[in-house]
């Protein structure tokens, strides 16, 4: 390789870089119009006397309507998770919520891509417990949902042009139990996704 043809290489892949970089900073502040999907994994934590945390993993999208505002939808399952275990009877829930949300995304300058991310909105959050008598062998389920304000708070950062990772704490409707009493329900989240 002679060269010119080293130098035409080197200015090609400098021109490349550069576009590269600008267009990260651009796009990583998002476009309006801009629509993304991705999956989250986390806790769903319940706020009830000895039960478990449940892992929780699931599926959200959302389009950006300017680069700060936008909507969000999502799917949240979780794990069976124990709630009491004794010699005589045995409890198991499992979490489910469906919600949508506006958010607010803000840039932090200077930074590379790191930004902090807001939801607000409202969300189905569904709680079936399983019962089991280890006595008598019998079994059955029920299931407590609530459809109330829900949202979110975290951080997020622009891996690419094209995919970013965030991490969230998560609160959503309190849900009343058979008691009438209200069960508080939050949960933290990683997820990424892939814009579009």
């Amino acid at each position: 390789m002679n060269t010119l043809q080293k130098t035409l290489l080197a200015l090609t892949t400098g021109a490349l870089m550069t576009a590269g970089a600008n267009a990260a900073v651009t796009y990583g502040n998002g476009y309006a119009g801009q629509t993304y999907l991705g999956v989250k994994a986390g806790q769903y934590d319940v706020d009830a006397e000895d039960a478990d945390e449940a892992t929780s993993y699931g599926v959200y999208g959302g389009y950006k309507f300017t680069p700060n505002f936008g909507i969000e939808g999502e799917y949240l399952g979780t794990s069976d998770e124990t709630i009491i275990d004794n010699r005589i009877e045995k409890f198991e829930y499992s979490g489910q919520v469906l919600g949508l949300y506006g958010t607010y995304d803000y840039m932090f300058p200077n930074t590379g891509g790191l930004y902090a991310k807001g939801r607000l909105g409202f969300a189905d959050n569904e709680i079936e417990i399983d019962a089991k008598n280890k006595v008598t062998g019998n079994s059955g389920s029920d299931t407590i949902s609530d459809t109330g304000v829900a949202g979110g708070l975290g951080l997020g950062f622009n891996i690419s042009p094209m995919a970013s990772v965030e991490a969230m704490y998560n609160y959503y409707p309190s849900i009343e139990d058979d008691n009438t009493e209200d069960i508080d329900v939050s949960g933290v989240t990683l997820g990424a996704h892939l814009k579009f």
